[in-house]
């Protein structure tokens, strides 16, 4: 299989309990790893500054109370037993929220929505139970396009965050394992050592993610299941020795207790307390990696239990050691026994570099959703596993968040600095799900707004508690993930407001159905064999870079194909159900139009395989475009562009590969006769059978227009694409004009171009030169 090719296969490996329990398995590595390390550095971070360990251990308890409850409410019920319930066809993270609201109600901005996307049997819509509530809510956000924006500026802050803790979390995660050197060495080299070891460590995990999330996983998940029995073992020792009665510290008496006594200092310490849920994001974001039931397995029987004795562990141990030399020794390695404190080390350094893999997964995930709903920069998308969909790589991704990673890690050298950053991120991010689900219980799951209200205060009022803590932080590091988000959002901001430009620009210039019928060799325009497949973003009329082409170039191919490749706010479009086709004029202009709808975690098809396909869908919909009486049914003249069928890739009936050439060649057969026309010089072969059905005149006319489609395919397939140029208008405002002329025009020259997208072959490709003046 073609690594970028992405096709369909299961999501899950199998339905079987066996195939459950090993994807459970492989999410351990993937999935739960960053929360899974977060032990190192979160009593660290938390007894940095704010607070002092006092002989009352009023703050050990009241710590270890806020650290038992978080990790309780937040992952274990809001996302394990709520947030997962909310995928959008087993795909998890902010633009699956979006994409499941955008379902239920207008309010999606993406050009090109058509109701025959709401046909697809991925595009899921709940019935109403409440119509009444349900139609307030959806009227409501439907008749204010305010809303709408500020729901899609919600939405690219989420991501925004999301990719910002990409970049935090790698390393926060290695420089804190590494951090331990502080027991064996004096601080001044201590500091020296530290920062090239974290940055050795992060260049090895990002040149490790080419090899994809299915090799990945199997070599992680030992790694995080060994820690997570080695913190749970260690806690347990550490509660057995030093402070059996720690249980009693879960009581929610004592988080009241330690903010009563702390007081301002307390509350500014939850930004360290709240880093025990870092990496509980991801579990929703990675969901389309693995399965919901999968990964509630993991964190309900494995790492949840693990965490909470690995806390108590290091809070008996803290209880009966009062007396410490400086704050900064208050960390993991201190409650490790002296004998075993080297094999920790090490095994906490590979720990934490793997405990990354979560994050990663989640931004190459995010980020292709982004881009395939126009919020991003088109990138190279690599599908790293031939046997469960979903899992990708984004090599210009990895290697700018290697860049960043590293770049952070030399300017801070400082483990609070980079909590207060990764606490921020992980807040936003929360606070931003939180809202998106609370639209979702309304509009997708139809409950009564009083449960998504009760739901959002609930849960939004412990996140906006620990985010105004996170926010107090902001000199001391919290302003890098606002930054970060900052660029990222703009980034997206521009090129989608672009997109949209352009495409209401193509709408307003595309040309009539009466020039591209009066073209003909009376006005200069001739017609040369072939098929010329003209790339377009409109799902009708003629789009004005064919009228261009006429222009310069006075002649245009005998079939004639107007393709519309679109992204529907679905996870994944079916094979089956991936093109419309349909006529564009009268049936002896052999014109068509063909619309290849994906879904957002999609990938687009090798190119050979694309136009295999494609012209088979050609030929179906010619066999098919018929009457039960065997006669080609009229078509009214203003339904000539409109009237599209979905035809199913089932209806190839061969496909052969072999090995030269890189021509189609089309066999056509019916029940008494055949037409087998199979040159010398070919690639592929793909036999359509046509059935008589009651008389010879249907098998003339459909066998005459197969065979001008296969003679077309004999003579060549030439790809004809826009080469556009953007600019603004004169006397624009100067805010459009740094968006349009210097935003939009840098991205545009520093991404993958239309025709490296779509994978054009360089020999076929024919650019038309295109200004565009928005």
């Amino acid at each position: 299989m073609d690594p970028e090719s992405g096709k369909r296969l299961n999501h899950q490996t199998t339905d079987s309990w066996k195939g459950v329990l090993l994807l459970a398995y492989q999410s351990l590595g993937v999935v739960y790893g960053d929360l899974s390390i977060s032990p190192l550095y979160v009593f660290k971070t938390t007894f940095a500054d704010d607070i002092e360990h006092s002989g009352t251990n009023i703050e050990i308890y009241g710590v270890l109370s806020f650290v038992f409850w978080t990790l309780t409410l937040i992952p274990l019920f809001k996302y394990v037993f709520i947030v997962l319930r909310a995928d959008d066809n087993g795909e998890g993270g902010t633009f699956a929220l979006y994409s499941l609201i955008c379902r239920h109600a207008n309010v999606s901005l993406l050009p090109n929505r058509q109701i025959s996307d709401e046909d697809l049997s991925t595009y899921i819509v709940e019935p109403t139970r409440d119509k009444e509530t349900h139609s307030r809510t959806k009227v409501w956000l439907e008749k204010h396009t305010n809303l709408q924006t500020a729901l899609l500026v919600v939405v690219m802050l989420g991501t925004g965050m999301v990719i910002g803790d990409g970049v935090l979390t790698p390393t926060m995660s290695v420089f804190s394992a590494v951090s331990g050197l502080e027991l064996a060495m004096s601080r001044e080299h201590h500091e020296y050592a530290v920062v090239p070891i974290t940055c050795f460590i992060i260049v090895c995990l990002f040149a490790l993610q080419r090899y994809g999330t299915h090799r990945v996983s199997f070599l992680f998940a030992p790694i995080i299941l060994t820690w997570l029995i080695c913190i749970s073992g260690l806690g347990i020792y550490n509660i057995i020795k030093w402070n059996p009665s720690i249980f009693q510290a879960l009581s929610p008496y004592y988080m009241f207790s330690f903010l009563k006594t702390t007081k301002k200092s307390g509350w500014m310490s939850l930004g360290g307390i709240l880093l025990c849920i870092t990496g509980s994001e991801a579990m929703f974001a990675d969901l389309g990696h693995f399965s919901h039931l999968s990964m509630q397995i993991a964190f309900t029987v494995v790492v949840y239990p693990a965490l909470i004795l690995a806390y108590m562990g290091q809070a008996a141990y803290l209880s009966q050691h009062h007396i410490i030399d400086s704050s900064y020794r208050i960390g993991f390695y201190v409650y490790v026994p002296e004998t075993i404190r080297w094999p920790v080390f090490i095994l906490a350094i590979i720990a934490a570099a793997v405990g990354s893999q979560a994050i990663i997964t989640c931004t190459f995930s995010i980020i292709n959703q982004s881009q395939s709903l126009g919020c991003f920069p088109r990138v190279k998308v690599v599908h790293t596993s031939d046997k469960i969909n979903g899992q990708i790589y984004i090599p210009e991704i990895n290697w700018t968040l290697m860049i960043l990673c590293i770049a952070v890690a030399v300017g801070f050298r400082n483990v609070k600095h980079l909590g207060n950053a990764q606490g921020l991120a992980l807040m936003s991010v929360m606070l931003v799900t939180t809202c998106l689900t609370s639209l979702v219980m309304i509009l997708c799951w139809k409950r009564s707004p009083f449960i998504a209200l009760s739901f959002l205060l609930f849960f939004g009022s412990i996140e906006v508690f620990y985010f105004s803590a996170s926010l107090m932080k902001f000199v001391d590091g919290a302003w890098l993930p606002i930054l970060l988000a900052v660029i990222l959002m703009t980034i997206m901001f521009v090129w989608h407001y672009a997109t949209l430009k352009k495409h209401e620009h193509d709408l307003h210039n595309k040309v009539s159905l009466e020039w591209l019928m009066a073209l003909g060799e009376n006005i200069g325009v001739a017609r040369v064999p072939g098929i010329g497949l003209v790339y377009t973003d409109l799902i009708s009329g003629v789009p004005s870079n064919f009228s261009r082409f006429i222009t310069n170039l006075p002649a245009y191919h005998r079939i004639l194909v107007f393709v519309c490749i679109k992204y529907v706010t679905v996870a994944f479009v079916p094979p089956a159900e991936r093109y419309l086709v349909g006529r564009v004029g009268p049936a002896d202009h052999r014109s068509y139009r063909c619309i290849v709808r994906y879904g957002y975690r999609d990938v687009h098809q090798d190119v050979n395989s694309f136009e295999t396909e494609l012209i088979a869908s050609l030929a179906d919909f010619i066999r098919t475009e018929v009457n039960y009486d065997g006669i080609r049914a009229p078509q009214p003249a203003a339904e000539a562009d409109t009237r599209l069928a979905v035809i199913p890739s089932s209806c190839i009936d061969e496909i052969e590969e072999t090995l030269c050439g890189e021509s189609v060649s089309l066999g056509f057969s019916s029940r008494e006769n055949s037409v087998d026309v199979t040159p010398a010089r070919v690639a592929k072969k793909v036999r359509f059978f046509i059935e008589e059905r009651s008389g010879p005149r249907l098998v003339d006319s459909v066998k005459e227009e197969l065979e001008e489609l296969y003679e077309a395919c004999e003579s060549g397939t030439a790809f004809i694409l826009g080469h556009s140029h953007v600019r603004s208008k004169r006397g624009s405002p100067i805010l459009k004009k740094l968006v349009i002329d210097i935003g939009y025009n840098f991205l545009k020259r520093n991404c993958r171009g239309p025709e490296v997208a779509l994978r054009v072959p360089a020999a076929s490709l024919l650019e038309v030169g295109m200004v565009y003046v928005l």
